[in-house]
């Protein structure tokens, strides 16, 4: 039976993408570290210099408390150079910024976005390694230490470090869903990189050897991943190192976070078109499955599977298509599903200690704004401006 067919693979692409993926993953890495032991990589000799590189858009907000935090940075003062390269700010950003002598302020009247903003910024880095961080987040104190030793292993063009959301014992459905989510990330990335390489970095920290920028196209949306997986597609891995983290605040409410959540899909299915060639496992082998595994499928195929699944589950059921209790039992536990996303979207605006009844709610929300990405997708044309979300306090 055609809709039958339909519903398996439907089924298969949704538990695959989000559990079956992690759970094959974990297995391969096990396997290979059985007969491949990790290596520790031990940081020695004389520290390079290093440059940490922030893009702001009207961030007088932050400029203090991120200064601060690069002053707590655990590198020494003279290896480490600072650039704010400041994007059509149109607040005190800058005036703030020339209370620091150390920082390099690259500034330019015309708000072009984001990835012009870089483009421009990498004239002035002259070190062999930059950071990128983003002005409203804070790093640890160890970070570019831990992210200087993950450049001794040669083949590494590029290291990620970690992005956690800042939590408190109760939580909103933005700040607990969007926490969760990236803890089961970074599971995944660690993973990933263990096993060959991470699939892609976020701006909020990581680095690359400058020696492999590559200019991106000013429309781009999602310039971190497309700048890291650019040095993928050279040869290169990137490392993942969780003891370099970004603390960020969660955005203020859900409708702050679908800002972001439409962007990033829009970007993300940007970014697939622009990276097709990485699908090829003739010339890119293991780099190619975790892509698609990883990042593909999550900003393609699997969002139209997953919201396919209720209706022909329904029709099977009509349909009385064998084994039928299997697929009651199967429709009773989406029902269930929806009904628990439902109650999560009226707890959404209130503070909870259970966040596990955010994540239906937060799950469905996140592949919902995959569909409206690719709607945003087709209309948008431009530069990689965006409206930046409000962040809770």
């Amino acid at each position: 039976m055609v809709v039958a067919s339909f519903f398996w693979v439907a089924l298969f692409l949704v538990f695959y993408t989000y559990i079956g993926y992690g759970a094959l993953l974990w297995l391969l890495v096990r396997i290979k570290e059985h007969f491949r032991p990790r290596k520790l990589l031990v940081l020695s000799g004389e520290l390079p210099e290093v440059t940490l590189f922030i893009t702001a858009y009207n961030e007088e907000e932050m400029v203090e408390e991120k200064m601060a935090n690069c002053r707590e940075i655990d590198y020494p003062r003279e290896k480490l150079k600072i650039i704010w390269v400041t994007d059509g700010s149109s607040d005190n950003t800058n005036e703030k910024l020339e209370r620091f002598p150390e920082v390099t302020v690259a500034f330019r009247p015309a708000r072009r976005g984001k990835t012009a903003a870089i483009n421009r910024g990498m004239a002035f880095v002259e070190t062999p390694i930059v950071v990128f961080t983003d002005a409203n987040t804070l790093i640890s104190p160890g970070s570019l230490k831990e992210i200087v030793s993950a450049f001794t292993d040669p083949r590494a063009g590029c290291v990620a470090g970690e992005k956690r959301i800042a939590v408190k014992k109760k939580d909103t459905a933005s700040s607990g869903g969007e926490g969760a989510y990236w803890k089961y990330e970074s599971i995944l990335k660690e993973l990933d990189s263990r096993l060959y390489s991470a699939v892609g970095a976020a701006g909020e920290l990581f680095a690359i050897r400058t020696h492999l920028f590559r200019e991106l196209p000013e429309d781009t949306l999602l310039d971190d991943f497309v700048m890291s997986l650019q040095i993928a597609r050279e040869g290169y891995r990137i490392a993942y190192c969780k003891d370099a983290y970004a603390r960020e605040l969660a955005s203020l409410n859900m409708q702050e976070e679908e800002k972001r959540k439409v962007r990033i899909a829009a970007g993300g299915l940007q970014a697939v078109w622009r990276l097709r060639p990485l699908l090829n496992p003739l010339r890119y082998g293991w780099l190619s499955f975790q892509y698609l595994s990883h990042r593909v499928l999550r900003w393609t195929v699997t969002p139209v599977a997953l919201f396919l699944l209720l209706p022909l589950n329904t029709a099977l059921i009509l349909l009385r298509a064998e084994p039928v209790w299997l697929f009651q039992l199967l429709g009773v536990l989406q029902a269930l599903f929806y009904l628990s996303a439902l109650a999560g979207y009226h707890l959404a605006h209130h503070a909870i200690k259970q966040k596990l009844l955010f994540l239906p709610y937060y799950f469905l929300f996140m592949n919902l704004n995959v569909l409206k990405g690719m709607a945003y997708l087709r209309k948008f044309k431009g530069y990689g401006t965006w409206e930046k979300a409000k962040r809770s306090k």
